[in-house]
């Protein structure tokens, strides 16, 4: 029997956020630090995946301070975030009901902003499901420990004071994050990850959270 379930948040309890919402907020990084005019392809590299090493670089071509380019950064992403779920563009998945079966502690592990994912939580009432709730802090070494480091994912499995977990994840990185932290995964087949196999292996693949709750009741038997 599992100790405790944890899952990502985009793609997995709520949709994921637009790219180009993410393109927006990481433009407007640059006007507000008074760079008007930056270089289309040096945008897209700030938008995801980036390193702190990369932002340095970049803030170094124009003359920024790395820190305070990156708290504008991650304050506009999470503004527009919260402007997606305001408008209904970015909403939760209609199966998240079926936790309501579970009655192993549950907790959230995300690479977003943890402004984003408490703010998500609130927003839709989703608060009460989950006892941790684990997201990036708005600073450079935070990117340095996001999955698939499990960094998030041990701390959240020790406040959680669990030793058999699952993780539930629709990413590569959140595969390779749990067997980063020794647990078990969960990838789930959400609409955008129809056709992709996933690497690592994860121990299970589910279509939907029913799914998820049927692994963690047939361990119950």
């Amino acid at each position: 029997m599992y100790d405790a379930v944890i899952f990502d948040s985009d793609g997995v309890l709520v949709s994921r956020t637009a790219y180009d919402v993410l393109h927006e907020a990481a433009w407007a990084a640059f006007d507000a630090v008074g760079v008007a005019d930056p270089d289309q392809a040096v945008v897209e590299s700030t938008v995801i995946d980036v390193s702190p090493a990369e932002v340095r670089e970049i803030c170094e071509q124009y003359d920024l301070n790395p820190e305070t380019f990156w708290t504008h950064r991650e304050r506009l992403a999470v503004e527009r975030q919260q402007t997606e779920a305001r408008a209904g563009r970015k909403t939760p998945y209609e199966d998240l009901s079926a936790l309501d079966r579970l009655s192993t502690p549950l907790g959230i592990v995300s690479s977003n902003q943890q402004a984003t994912v408490e703010f998500l939580l609130e927003y839709f009432g989703l608060e009460s499901y989950f006892e941790v709730t684990l997201g990036r802090q708005p600073t450079l070494e935070s990117l340095d420990k996001k999955k698939p480091h499990p960094h998030y994912l041990e701390a959240a499995i020790e406040t959680l004071n669990a030793e058999s977990v699952l993780f539930v994840g629709d990413n590569d990185s959140d595969i390779q994050a749990a067997e980063n932290a020794g647990i078990d995964s969960a990838f789930i087949r959400r609409p955008h990850r129809r056709n992709h196999n996933p690497t690592p292996s994860p121990t299970y693949i589910v279509e939907d959270l029913h799914d998820v709750v049927g692994l963690c009741r047939s361990a119950m038997v």
